[in-house]
């Protein structure tokens, strides 16, 4: 069992001693909170964002473009519009009607195996061009997905640094409260020991 240590008060001192004495002691304990402050700046977290810069996909992957996959886009685009469609419709009905009214000279007699041929023609050759696109399409896809996991890998590393930030702050909050409950103690005992009346403020 501890034994506390009791000691005698000191003789009363005058009135002007008191005064000096309440300034000494509040002059020490914004000092010591001053300390205690600069100890816990020293001890704080400072993230650093060290991550690369957020990339424009879409720049990127039209950057990564051969010719040939240029004119493989803008043919899909064409092929794929309001336009062409009716671009076609339009020569199929005109090719109809000149080879079914000519009566003299057709050059491509019913069923129109001319007009079925460049049919033929144009269905492969989309076929090519809607192949050649979907391969592009999917690398822009997994150029996209590789972004996407940066993107989460940067996110990840931003929420882990917040957490970890936010625990130190827990932990400064703590050691901020228990070194200001350690002063208000201590300048209570020194004051209970000097004689000096507390003031509050």
């Amino acid at each position: 069992m501890a034994r506390e240590l009791i000691v005698s008060p000191p003789p009363p001192l005058p009135p002007g001693t008191r005064a000096g004495l309440a300034e000494l002691l509040q002059a020490y304990a914004d000092m010591s909170v001053t300390r205690g402050i600069e100890d816990i700046e020293r001890s704080l977290v400072h993230h650093s964002h060290d991550h690369p810069p957020v990339r424009d996909l879409n720049r990127e992957a039209d950057r990564r473009l051969s010719g040939l996959q240029r004119v493989a886009w803008a043919l899909v685009r064409a092929v794929g519009s309001w336009p062409f469609l009716l671009i076609q419709v339009v020569v199929s009905a005109a090719w109809v009607v000149m080879n079914v009214g000519s009566l003299t000279s057709c050059w491509d007699r019913p069923p129109f195996p001319l007009l079925d041929l460049v049919f033929g023609f144009e269905i492969v050759l989309a076929l090519v061009v809607t192949l050649m696109a979907i391969n592009l399409a999917a690398d822009r896809e997994r150029l996209r997905a590789q972004g996407d996991f940066e993107m989460h890998v940067k996110l990840e590393e931003e929420l882990r640094a917040v957490m970890t930030h936010l625990e130190v702050q827990d932990e400064v909050m703590l050691e901020i409260i228990q070194r200001l409950d350690h002063s208000d103690r201590e300048l209570r005992r020194l004051t209970r020991r000097l004689g000096v009346e507390e003031r509050t403020f």
